[in-house]
């Protein structure tokens, strides 16, 4: 079986997961239409998903999370019920005990340094500390056993390809929706020296996102909001936005798009993601409907990236 690199995340409730002395692995296989529903059930209760394509033909995925044994068992049968009603498909679940030491050394073997397009580095606090810029690239550092977004996964390494692109329009009003742990946000801070607004439904993924700009020190130009979406007073006040970062999942992308371009300033950039290839071409015709034009589309694997735009006024 061949991996794609695992999504990371540390929720409120699996927050010291790294040091419970009772884990356990979930898996189930799925078709690919059933992937994020199934990936959402997951994330509510794991404390690390991942993905794995399950045969040569991309047909099936296997989705993998750990926990800590016996917690959250309430809300993995309502979410994995959820799944099964949203595709249609109930899939069988499979539970393995975990060790914990292991667990975080094969995280940390999964994250080393990863290098993303010509001007970014994303690091592991485990790995040796470095200078915030090194061999001509802009430094990231984060903690490899919370970081959902931390450089590995398609959809983040898209994303920030995607900004080097566009950087040169060197954007004032910039808007990370989705944040996660603030890699884009804190991408976007370093290289133009702006500040930017990075927003997350999550409790965890604001607190995170602070800590990690603070650890970059990035914290005067990093503001981590809790916030739903659009409907975020921070978001309102501080709209029109000349950048939007989006990676987020398909579905709530096409709900969004109206919002979105309604947000973009004219000639504004966004950059959307979270994107399987199979999904991109509807992200796509929702966004078009709502007036945004394609500027490029990027792929990192399994993942698609589209630079979208809003025409500049005449």
């Amino acid at each position: 079986m061949r991996t794609t690199a695992p999504m990371l995340f540390t929720p409120p409730a699996t927050a010291g997961a790294r040091h419970a002395t009772r884990l356990e692995t979930l898996s189930v296989t799925v078709p690919e239409a059933a992937v994020e529903p199934y990936e959402q059930a997951f994330l509510s209760v794991c404390a690390t998903v991942g993905m794995f394509e399950a045969d040569d033909e991309q047909l099936f995925w296997r989705i993998e999370g750990v926990k800590q044994a016996g917690q959250g068992e309430a809300e993995l049968e309502a979410g994995l019920a959820l799944a099964a009603l949203l595709s249609g498909h109930e899939a069988e679940l499979s539970r393995e005990p975990t060790e914990a030491e292991g667990w975080l050394a094969r995280i940390y073997e999964l994250f080393p340094e990863q290098r993303i397009g010509r001007r970014f580095a994303v690091r592991g606090t485990h790995l040796p500390r470095t200078t915030p810029r090194e061999n001509g690239r802009l430094v990231l550092t984060l903690d490899a056993g919370i970081a959902f977004g931390s450089g590995e996964h398609g959809s983040t390494r898209g994303c920030l390809r995607a900004f080097e692109a566009v950087a040169h329009r060197r954007p004032r009003r910039i808007l990370d929706l989705g944040t996660g742990t603030g890699v884009l946000a804190m991408g976007a801070a370093a290289l133009l020296r702006r500040k930017v607004l990075a927003t997350d439904i999550e409790p965890w993924s604001v607190r995170v996102t602070a800590e990690n700009a603070n650890l970059n020190g990035l914290g005067n130009l990093v503001r981590a909001e809790l916030g739903n979406g659009w409907r975020t007073r921070a978001i309102t006040r501080a709209a029109p936005f000349d950048l939007v970062f989006a990676n987020i999942l398909a579905r709530p992308l096409c709900a969004m798009a109206g919002q979105l371009a309604a947000h973009l300033a004219p000639g504004g950039t966004a950059i959307l993601a979270g994107l399987l290839d199979s999904q991109a071409n509807m992200v796509l015709s929702a966004h078009r409907r709502a007036g945004l034009v394609l500027e490029r589309r990027l792929h990192e694997g399994q993942w698609t990236t589209l630079i979208l735009r809003r025409l500049p006024e005449r």
